[in-house]
């Protein structure tokens, strides 16, 4: 599940980004653009989380061995 969110977040980022362009207004281009990098943010945010639960989902005895 964590993946579509994060799917989600991005494309709604990408979304913002091409508001802040169109709009002709620069207070609401300034504040289409800080919503584009609050979604960035919350996107790395559970991406970072998701690699944090798969660490600890791994026993440290049962690592796969490097070749």
């Amino acid at each position: 599940m964590m993946v579509k969110e994060t799917k989600f977040f991005r494309k709604q980022a990408e979304k913002a980004e091409r508001m802040a362009v169109a709009a002709s207004d620069s207070e609401a281009s300034q504040s289409f653009s800080s919503l584009a990098q609050a979604y960035r943010s919350q996107a790395d945010a559970l991406k970072k989380s998701k690699k944090e639960q798969t660490k600890k989902k791994t026993p440290k005895g049962n690592k796969p061995k490097k070749k």
